[in-house]
């Protein structure tokens, strides 16, 4: 499968984009860094189903600990790692919000905790592993399932288109907002919201065009 070269988050992104360095996380395979991550999310949502309310807590903090840690070793300081937690803010108090309604503080904060937990263990992954590596890693790990009628190499084309799909969502995000507020619109949702639909529309028909004329999706 040829490999997909140039599939960074922009700066501007609150995906951890890669970071190049010679830490442990750098040096770990990528598959192992997906299983690895794969196992931490299992982890978390098993302790929150199998553990009272206040020890769930505890391992839900712990778990932020742990993907914060992870996320240092990888390269995700300072102005990245804010950006990863602003781009998170407003997902995560929503989700506070709904689980204090449902379920009282403790556990809102149990599961807020668990998921920007898992935010930023994602975030330690791609800081430390180039995004084509991890698509070769996915589709390498698939291959045995063909027997199944699973196609790795499709697999790994909707990862890649994952990949360069988000940033890019979030940098159209960022530019509409940034004209809205040039204009002196920036309390208007239509002002924001306008742009940003129709130009997520041109990207995705942009992306169907460019995989037409090289003979995907054709079936």
């Amino acid at each position: 499968m040829t490999r997909r070269r140039g599939l960074r988050a922009p700066a501007g992104s609150p995906i951890g984009s890669y970071v190049p360095g010679n830490g442990p996380l750098h040096r770990l395979s990528p598959g192992v860094k997906l299983l690895a991550l794969a196992a931490f999310a299992v982890g978390i949502v098993a302790t929150q189903q199998a553990l009272a309310p206040i020890p769930a807590l505890v391992c839900g903090l712990a778990a932020l600990a742990l993907g914060l840690l992870a996320a240092v070793i990888a390269g995700l300081r300072g102005r990245r790692l804010l950006r990863v937690a602003l781009g998170f803010a407003v997902v995560g108090a929503l989700v506070f919000a709904f689980q204090a309604w449902q379920h009282g503080p403790v556990r809102a904060l149990t599961v807020t905790s668990g998921l920007f937990a898992l935010v930023i263990a994602a975030s330690a992954v791609t800081t430390s592993t180039r995004a084509e590596e991890m698509v070769d890693a996915i589709t390498r790990g698939l291959r045995p399932f063909r027997r199944f009628g699973v196609d790795p190499d499709r697999v790994g084309l909707a990862f890649s288109l994952a990949f360069r799909a988000l940033p890019e969502a979030f940098r159209i995000a960022a530019e509409s907002r940034d004209a809205a507020r040039a204009r002196g619109l920036s309390r208007n949702p239509r002002a924001y919201a306008t742009p940003l639909v129709i130009r997520m529309v041109a990207h995705a028909r942009a992306t169907g065009a460019a995989m037409q004329a090289r003979g995907l999706g054709d079936d």
